[in-house]
């Protein structure tokens, strides 16, 4: 069984965020616990799991994520990285529609190498910081909003971009403080530097501390710097130790994330179910 590394939301190798995918066959999803041990052994924020569907349904593939302790119901690096195995094995060309936990997702390859994941916006609503938020974070936070069932997250403006790149906070505080994860984010303090906000990820609730690059975080963070600064279409830097540009394009109920990946290790899984 063919397995691969794919760094996604970067145009080059060791950076971005890689994501494990395998590509089954049209019989299904193996058992979970094969599945999780496969994601476990990969190691990575999360593993792909997908299979063709038959023709004429309203996808074209069934998809599934793991982190390395859980399956998630949302997540954008990883769907990149399928879609671009997908495409640059030949398997698939054009839109390539997927059918997952929250709902249909599509992948549409650019002349560019470059793929564009039809997503659903995340819905915000203000919320009230945890207790020991700010302690866990080690920052202030200046707007606290939850960002819905799907992604789970709080997400959290500070002060500025320096007090986002300086964040080391207490893992263990912060994994109590929401359902899946912390976002944390500010205005770019120079935009023409090629991003109008950067964001940083922490997960520790499912077995990520840090997510390099997190696709589906920037459903939650397109809404929201979209309002602010006036425009629909964006770029978020991820300035996590590896970064990661997404282009954003708000579209009512639907944010397109935009971005390009690189195979890095393309190997056989011999523990096959």
């Amino acid at each position: 069984m063919r397995i691969r590394i794919v760094d996604a939301f970067t145009d080059r190798p060791f950076a971005g965020n890689p994501a494990g995918v395998l590509l089954l066959d049209s019989g299904g999803f193996p058992d979970d616990i094969w599945l999780q041990r496969v994601a476990a052994e990969v190691n990575h924020a999360e593993t792909a799991f997908a299979h063709p569907l038959p023709p004429g349904g309203e996808a074209d593939w069934a998809l599934r994520w793991f982190t390395p302790v859980t399956e998630v119901d949302i997540c954008g690096h990883a769907t990149l990285a399928t879609a671009h195995v997908l495409h640059t094995t030949g398997i698939a060309s054009g839109k390539v529609r997927f059918a997952a936990r929250c709902g249909i997702l599509t992948a549409t390859a650019h002349p560019d190498g470059t793929l564009a994941l039809d997503f659903p916006t995340a819905p915000l609503t203000p919320a009230t910081a945890p207790p020991g938020l700010a302690e866990a974070l080690g920052a202030a936070p200046v707007t606290v909003l939850d960002t819905g069932p799907h992604i789970g997250d709080l997400l959290i403006e500070l002060a500025d971009e320096a007090a986002v790149r300086a964040l080391a906070p207490d893992l263990p505080g912060l994994a109590a403080c929401s359902r899946r994860g912390i976002i944390a984010t500010a205005v770019a303090e120079d935009p023409s530097h090629g991003y109008d906000f950067v964001s940083r990820g922490f997960f520790p609730q499912v077995g990520i501390d840090e997510d390099p690059v997190t696709g589906s975080a920037h459903t939650a963070l397109a809404p929201f710097w979209s309002a602010r600064l006036g425009r629909d279409e964006l770029t978020g830097l991820q300035c996590s130790a590896r970064s990661g540009q997404v282009r954003t394009s708000l579209r009512g109920d639907r944010t397109v994330l935009t971005g390009s990946a690189v195979t890095v290790i393309d190997g056989e899984l011999l523990a096959t179910p």
